[in-house]
């Protein structure tokens, strides 16, 4: 559906909803995102770590990886984006500026997916290196082959800790926003006590409300 054109008579300033959630879901996007490449690269080394032990440093520099250690600096920077993102999402919904949605995966589901993806990407990196970084073996020797194969139980474990991170920030925010939002406990009066029937008010004499039955003496008036 094609989006509705700008009114040129419109108010100044004026900004079409859907615009301003669109640009609000891009650093968004990129927080949830940025958590991804770091928590790949950490199956690969563990990968490497559970299968050699100590001498993970020496096969992976034997294999071709020693590339790595240059994206370090990158995925610390990934981090940053990430933690500033989700300060400025928290920012948003305790200032009552994002709604509670609701909606989402469930803990599991997440795990899940978050583990699917990462030996995903995990796969299709050993592959590239297969094709590309001298030293490293083809094919499916290169993945799952030399202990390739604990790369399922890395990638379930480095999963469970990005869904468990992924799920409490959603939480955390759905509950600031819900709290922000909740409308105030309108303030009760105090019961009014009624007196009994039977029981005698005393009167309230005549000057006290302002009034009597003489008026005062007129001015130039003499006695008889």
């Amino acid at each position: 559906m094609a989006e509705p054109a700008l009114d040129p008579g419109g108010p100044v300033g004026y900004v079409p909803v859907r615009m301003v959630r669109r640009s609000l879901k891009l650093p968004r996007l990129m927080g949830r995102a940025g958590l991804v490449p770091v928590a790949a690269f950490a199956v690969h080394q563990l990968r490497y770590l559970l299968a050699f032990g100590s001498g993970a440093g020496v096969q992976l520099a034997n294999s071709g990886h020693s590339y790595l250690h240059s994206v370090v600096p990158w995925m610390m920077s990934l981090v940053g984006v990430s933690v500033g993102t989700f300060l400025w999402s928290l920012g948003r919904s305790a200032a009552g500026r994002r709604s509670a949605s609701g909606r989402g995966l469930s803990f599991l589901a997440l795990w899940l997916t978050c583990a699917a993806c990462l030996l995903t990407i995990y796969c299709a990196q050993e592959f590239l290196e297969g094709l590309y970084v001298t030293g490293h073996p083809g094919g499916l020797a290169g993945i799952f082959g030399f202990g390739g194969l604990w790369a399922i139980p890395s990638a379930a474990g480095v999963g469970l800790v990005l869904a468990t991170i992924l799920y409490g920030a959603r939480w955390t925010l759905e509950t600031v926003s819900r709290h922000r939002s909740a409308p105030a406990a309108p303030l009760q009066r105090a019961p009014q006590v009624a007196l009994p029937r039977d029981v005698a008010r005393a009167p309230i004499g005549p000057l006290v409300r302002g009034w009597c039955d003489r008026g005062p003496p007129l001015r130039g008036m003499t006695r008889a």
